[in-house]
């Protein structure tokens, strides 16, 4: 199974874009999904989560900003970015952890200018 993100880009300060990942085929045992993203020389970092049970989890800095969906028939998740600001700049990765494992997608780059 391989996981695609789609939907970034360059966006102005205030603007909005939502992200899509996409996985190639059916995972079992999914316990959630999430999104991370990393700039160029730091770490990945942990920006929203959806639980089997939806629950969601964000970082502080995208409470409010940002939100997180899924849809189980396309196998597809969503992340709803509003309000972007420049510090919203990175790749963002995907992720989804399954009982067999781990599987992460390409990621996207979304550029927010000021």
């Amino acid at each position: 199974v391989q996981l695609q993100a789609f939907g970034g880009g360059l966006v102005q300060a205030g603007g909005s874009l939502r992200l899509s990942c996409a996985a190639s085929g059916s995972i079992f045992g999914i316990t959630s999904t999430g999104w991370y993203r990393q700039v160029a020389g730091k770490r990945r970092e942990f920006v929203a989560a959806l639980t089997s049970g939806g629950n969601t989890n964000y970082t502080d800095s995208v409470k409010g900003r940002f939100t997180i969906s899924r849809d189980n028939a396309k196998n597809t998740v969503y992340l709803r970015m509003n309000s972007l600001k420049p510090e919203d700049t990175a790749v963002y990765y995907c992720n989804i952890d399954s009982l067999g494992g781990s599987y992460w997608g390409k990621g996207t780059l979304v550029t927010v200018s000021s």
